[in-house]
């Protein structure tokens, strides 16, 4: 993972996000932003929301994967798993959208104050 410096170019201040490049079955390499981690289940899952050249996401994808770190080496990068189950990942999905609701229902809040 790494962190990725984005500047917006309506003058908005610098935003930070933690980037994470996967490589695909076919070869290719994709830069993802990290959107969340959730836990389902008592398991942990990663939301990625794929990146173009331009550091953009225009298809508005978010991609799920199995998220599991040594707990024994902090440092040691994190491991991703394909969620293969379907139920497995409509919990997930489900638990994603949760995340949205709350992070827009905080943002609305964060704007009336």
């Amino acid at each position: 993972m790494s962190k990725n410096e984005k500047t917006n170019t309506h003058e908005e201040t610098e935003k930070e996000e933690m980037t994470v490049d996967l490589e695909l079955d076919d070869g290719s390499k994709v830069t993802c932003a990290i959107v969340t981690i959730l836990t389902v289940s008592g398991k942990d899952y990663i939301a990625l929301l794929p990146l173009n050249a331009d550091g953009e996401n225009t298809e508005g994808e978010v991609w799920f994967y199995r998220y599991s770190e040594n707990p024994k080496d902090p440092d040691e990068e994190p491991v991703l798993g394909y969620i293969e189950d379907d139920e497995e990942y409509e919990a997930v999905a489900d638990a994603f959208d949760e995340f949205l609701d709350n992070a827009e229902f905080d943002e609305l809040v964060d704007d009336e104050s």
